[in-house]
């Protein structure tokens, strides 16, 4: 029994370990299910008319816009309330708005009124995304044993590319098995439906987690900030600006990296829709096996070693890795594809662990939400936008591994001086 209210508490069980890395499963399927599916969704809430991806994409962009929002609201009651409760308010948002989504009228039966109420939902899943990311990485962080944070908080990120996974996949077999006609009729509904009973099952699940140990501490303690987010701002302003580097670098690499390219590859004319798809599934597979094994050598040779090398190939590589993508070859392709999902694993992976652990247990969650979410809102949700304006309007196809390497380049200084947050070098 513990006495001291102060005393690190025990790791949470492995049930509820599971329940809330898994749950990253439904938050990334269902919002990467968007971007994979940006093509039909175009056509299907947009009309035919030329501009209508970029438009989606611009759709996408705004709606990002309001996830930090959605993590300072969710980060605060996170930060005064417990972890849990949190997760299950964000949880609950995200189940309504897919469901909501699924059931939808089309631009052909009430013209562009669909596209303003495809936009609403997406700010609406926005919100509660933000919410989400800040909630279980804490939660992870907090309930691992202090030798395995880097492993057990990465293992968020390689689930939420199971997310990514099941959304491409879903994506690629929706169009592949239904007729063009079938597929914007109804059958774009059956990826969101699937998504809605997915959000629904975590929901129960999370009815029976633990609370986080790091937030029994200091509620026992009485430390818990009563406002976090001016908590976050005065004491732990440092923290805030280099996870936003960090997440900055993190974002632009997986949205621009991963989960835009179907798009890219379907707009430039280099492959059809349905083998974009398939493309992008075997990088998610990739992108699974990288982000455990970064997490896991973080744990061993420290976070900054490992961070560092994933930047260096974040802003050598994905010029030549869009080449190979556009060169007509479709083994070609598929390297180029497998290798930037590879840098984009590695640095979500690494980014989870260290943005959590620049803060203390106290304001946590507002702290992320100031700096990671923030940033993956303007180098996330913005990111695939300006790629597709530049690489169709301007006519440069590198443009989007340009954007990319320039970001790297710009985060690699605060990358080089992190100090170093594996336990044992702290």
């Amino acid at each position: 029994m513990i006495t001291d209210p102060g005393a690190p508490r025990p790791p949470v069980s492995r049930a509820s370990t599971v329940i809330a890395t898994v749950s990253t499963v439904v938050e990334w399927y269902d919002f990467t299910l968007y971007l994979y599916f940006a093509t039909v969704l175009s056509r299907v809430f947009l009309g035919p008319g030329a501009g209508s991806l970029a438009a989606t994409l611009a759709a996408f962009a705004v709606a990002y816009l309001l996830r930090p929002f959605g993590a300072i609201a969710f980060g605060h009651i996170g930060d005064r309330f417990g972890r849990r409760r949190s997760m299950l308010l964000s949880v609950g948002v995200m189940t309504g708005a897919m469901l909501m989504t699924a059931m939808l009228p089309t631009y052909a039966a009430v013209g562009p009124a669909a596209g303003w109420m495809l936009l609403a939902l997406r700010c609406l899943m926005s919100f509660a995304v933000g919410g989400e990311y800040v909630g279980v990485v804490a939660y992870l962080l907090e309930g691992a044993r202090p030798e395995r944070r880097g492993l057990v908080a990465s293992s968020a990120s390689a689930a939420s590319e199971i997310g990514a996974l099941l959304a491409v996949a879903a994506s690629a077999a929706t169009v592949h098995w239904l007729s063009p006609a079938a597929l914007d009729s109804w059958g774009w509904r059956i990826p969101f439906v699937f998504g809605a009973a997915l959000a629904l099952g975590v929901w129960i699940a999370r009815a029976a987690m633990q609370e986080s140990p790091d937030f029994e501490r200091q509620r026992d303690a009485g430390s818990a900030p009563e406002r976090p987010l001016r908590h976050a701002l005065r004491h732990h302003h440092r923290g805030v600006l280099r996870g936003f580097a960090i997440s900055a670098l993190g974002s632009v690499t997986y949205y621009v990296g991963i989960t835009y390219v179907p798009a890219y590859l379907t707009s430039t004319g280099v492959f059809a829709e349905g083998h974009a798809l398939w493309l992008s599934t075997a990088a998610a597979f990739a992108v699974i096996l990288v982000t455990p094994a970064a997490g896991a050598l973080s744990d061993r040779f420290g976070r900054k070693p490992v961070l560092t090398g994933f930047a260096l190939a974040g802003a050598t590589l994905p010029v030549a890795m869009f080449a190979l993508m556009t060169s007509g070859s479709a083994a070609a392709a598929l390297l180029g594809a497998v290798a930037l999902a590879c840098v984009a694993g590695g640095v979500s992976a690494l980014g989870a662990v260290v943005t959590a652990e620049l803060f203390p247990g106290e304001g946590r969650l507002s702290g992320l939400a100031l700096g990671a979410t923030t940033a993956t809102a303007l180098f996330g949700g913005v990111a695939p936008f300006v790629a597709q304006i530049l690489t169709e309007r301007a006519g440069w196809p590198m443009a989007p591994g340009v954007m990319i390497s320039v970001v790297a380049l710009c985060v690699l200084p605060v990358v080089l001086r992190l100090p170093e947050t594996r336990v044992g070098a702290l």
